[in-house]
């Protein structure tokens, strides 16, 4: 599925009042799509306000340096903007990860319009403009500024640039092609310092999360001749390393660091009930696939779900037993087993 972009003109164009949302438990993507958004809509004369339904994470707050993402119920109430005559959904297709804002988007008479790069969607009543090739929304940020015909400054392609960077591992990952990195050089020109950005992200570390960090992989456990490496967090782990929930990002990627690891599972237990699960696919098996036979979902080599169980080894044998089987089929078929 392409967007079509005529269309998303004329229905931009209509609008003047715009609420722009994402999906809770944020990322740079999540993020960084909105503030770039916003600068882009702005400089077409727009009124645009960005409203979530959960507040930026501490080690993400670099990336709105005005405070200009507002948590519902929090920062605003949902009359002050009952005026709005557009809402935009970035970066999520699902009303589960609309969090308080999906009851505000169900209710609201306004026209609503999804700007996503995920497959599948939930029965959002909204116009749906999405790009499933893409490898971030950010990246579609970017065609949206040329197809308006706004120019990229410093305020606009600073966050796109973390949205992009962030959603494809620094350009590692295999959803990168050539269009990657003539956005990426567009939003240098723009006035994107990736130094900065890298330094913003990958260079401010809490010794909370460092601890957090030796705990998980402390627990890594690796099976099916090293190609399955799996490890988890337990609730009580913040409190015991001084971390917080929001340290866990990316965390799974270590295990990925391992020579001959192609599939990478962490079950991350949340402080409010529950496990949180990533999955991360470097063969054959895709990893959204995999999250889907736990309602979730996401990237081929990226994806999540959700099992709403404190029981450790219950959700460790539902989700590590499904995978084991995927990916025993997977190896077998190929004659590696």
């Amino acid at each position: 599925m392409n967007v079509d972009w005529p269309r998303f003109r004329e229905v931009i164009e209509s609008a003047n009042n715009i609420i722009l949302t994402s999906h809770i438990r944020p990322d740079c993507d999540a993020l960084g799509s909105c503030l770039g958004m916003a600068g882009i809509l702005e400089a077409l004369g727009k009124r645009v306000r960005i409203v979530c339904g959960q507040p930026v994470p501490p080690n993400l707050t670099f990336i709105d340096p005005s405070n200009r993402i507002m948590c519902i119920h929090k920062d605003i109430q949902v009359e002050e903007f009952a005026d709005a005559d557009l809402h935009i959904i970035l970066d999520t297709s699902a009303w589960v990860q609309l969090g308080d804002m999906a009851n505000v988007i169900r209710h609201s008479n306004c026209k609503t319009i999804i700007f996503d790069h995920h497959m599948g969607e939930d029965d959002i009543d909204a116009e749906l403009f999405k790009n499933t090739t893409a490898e971030a929304v950010g990246r579609m940020c970017v065609d949206a500024a040329e197809q308006l015909g706004v120019k990229l400054t410093p305020e606009i392609a600073t966050p796109l640039f973390a949205a992009i960077a962030t959603d494809t591992g620094w350009f590692r990952f295999n959803s990168v092609t050539d269009v990657t990195y003539e956005s990426a050089a567009k939003l240098v020109r723009g006035g994107a310092v990736p130094a900065n950005i890298y330094g913003d992200l990958y260079e401010r570390e809490t010794i909370g999360r460092v601890r957090l960090r030796g705990t998980v992989l402390a627990r890594v456990q690796t099976e099916l001749n090293g190609r399955l490496a799996h490890t988890y967090i337990l609730p009580e782990d913040y409190g015991n390393t001084g971390s917080q929930p929001t340290d866990t990002e990316d965390l799974i990627n270590l295990a990925l660091e391992i020579e001959g690891t192609v599939f990478a599972v962490i079950l991350v237990g949340q402080i409010d009930g529950g496990y949180k699960i990533s999955f991360r696919s470097r063969c054959q098996t895709p990893a959204n696939v995999v999250a889907q036979q736990f309602a979730g979902g996401g990237h081929k080599a990226a994806a999540g779900a959700f099992i709403d169980s404190n029981d450790l080894k219950f959700v460790q044998n539902q989700v590590l037993t499904h995978v084991r089987n995927v990916l025993t089929a997977e190896f077998s078929s190929a004659g590696e087993a």
